[in-house]
């Protein structure tokens, strides 16, 4: 009786009285729960399966609420707001997720097809916040939710950038060509650091009221981006340096994990592009240094460390994703409006890869129809929502962080579920296939 009503207790008692180690039990139990469940019983791609879990249990407890019974989605509610899902994303997650996913990617792919990964990320995801921005800005006003414009290109630049985490967790299974999946994965380890400047330099604009010049603007981006990419060169040679020197598979695997989280918070400290410095460095250690500073042994455990690192991340990130489907609250025109964000998101994806792979088809090399696969493959996921989730409060947040759930649940379980079988269409077209 004792531990039945201890148990009571613990899951009856507000957040605030829960210590970080017993939020963090909480969240990895339902995670592990959740897996189990999917694998046991569904079958779906662990990261989708777990958030069409979770997204049924915040409508349930939603459902539930609208009965009074409300003690369950209060509990659910005022635990989110205790897990800063900003914060365990960006300086928590992200660094290790980027670093796992850029250590399996091929630096001779990654530079056969430079010019369509340079386009998409760069010039791409400028052009995509642009054509969002605007479309949104004429759009909300017929549904009764103006916007300003610089929310409007806030917007743009957050959920423009193709999610690395969701693309790479989910096209390893789809089964498209080598080349468009290399575009694909390269595009999406890049531009969302990209994203990430942009939306820094408008978020600063809106807070202080102020517009930056030209040159500030160029300055930024050069130092948090440029400087980024070079920090992360940098601690990658260093890192190479210290595995080539010692063969001991323990001590190597604490190095990379010591150089991700360390690297990482010394990039942000330093006003630093900590997601590029991560990419650099996840490609420097997964090519050069798995090839020449590592032996079989020290390899073999790396490579399982972080796959293992990059499973279970993947799944507690997706499943607060569709926990946190509680915190919205739409209406009729939201929903509208939000279907219609998917459409404008949509067709803004498509613009930006027509015009790429139209402009440079001869030099690109890919499979005649590559489009439909870099179209439909440009997932959103957890990286956009963090972004919203750091928007001032009030009214034009709440419309984004609607806008940016309706778009990333879409993205993650639509066209997650379904790139398999567009990559097939291109796959199965030998005729047209490139070597």
């Amino acid at each position: 009786m004792t531990i039945l009503n201890s148990l009571e207790n613990f899951f009856m008692a507000p957040t605030s009285s829960l210590t970080i180690l017993e939020i963090s039990a909480i969240f990895l139990s339902i995670t592990a729960l959740l897996t189990y469940v999917n694998h046991r019983f569904i079958g779906l791609p662990t990261t989708i399966g777990v958030m069409v879990i979770s997204i049924l249990l915040s409508i349930g407890a939603i459902f539930l609420g609208f009965l009074g019974f409300d003690q369950l989605i209060d509990y659910e509610v005022s635990l989110l707001e205790q897990l800063d899902f900003t914060e365990v994303l960006l300086d928590g997650m992200l660094s290790m997720l980027l670093f796992a996913g850029a250590l399996h990617v091929n630096i001779s792919d990654l530079k056969r097809y430079k010019l369509p990964i340079g386009i998409l990320a760069c010039v791409g995801t400028i052009v995509s916040a642009m054509l969002i921005a605007t479309a949104l800005y004429f759009m909300l006003p017929l549904l009764g939710f103006g916007l300003p414009f610089l929310w409007c290109l806030l917007f743009g630049a957050l959920i423009s950038p193709t999610d690395p985490i969701a693309v790479m967790g989910i096209l390893s299974s789809a089964g498209a060509p080598k080349s468009i999946e290399t575009v694909i994965a390269g595009e999406s380890l890049f531009n969302d650091g990209i994203g990430v400047v942009i939306f820094v330099l408008l978020l600063g604009i809106l807070s202080s009221g102020d517009i930056p010049t030209a040159n500030y603007v160029a300055h930024t981006l050069a130092v948090e981006a440029g400087g980024g990419i070079i920090f992360g060169l940098v601690l990658g040679a260093i890192l190479y340096y210290m595995l080539k020197s010692i063969d001991s598979y323990q001590e190597e695997v604490l190095l990379t994990l010591a150089g991700v989280i360390g690297g990482y918070a010394l990039a942000s400290h330093w006003h630093l592009s900590g997601p590029l410095a991560m990419v650099m460095m996840g490609l420097m250690v997964g090519n050069r240094g798995r090839a020449l500073a590592m032996s079989d042994k020290t390899r073999h455990y790396i490579d399982l460390f972080w796959e293992l690192i990059d499973e279970i991340l993947n799944a507690i990130l997706f499943v607060l994703i569709g926990l946190e489907v509680v915190m919205i609250a739409y209406s009729g025109n939201l929903f509208i409006a939000a279907g219609l964000t998917i459409v404008i998101a949509l067709v803004a994806r498509f613009i930006v890869v027509g015009m790429t792979t139209k402009t440079f088809h001869r030099q690109l090399d890919l499979p005649t129809g590559a489009w439909k696969v870099l179209t439909w493959g440009g997932l959103r996921g957890g990286i956009s929502v963090a972004l919203v989730l750091q928007l001032p409060l009030g009214t034009e947040r709440d419309i984004l962080l609607a806008l940016t759930y309706a778009v990333v649940i879409f993205s993650i379980l639509v066209q997650g579920l379904s790139i398999g079988k567009v990559a097939k269409s291109i796959r199965t077209d030998k005729s047209t296939a490139k070597p």
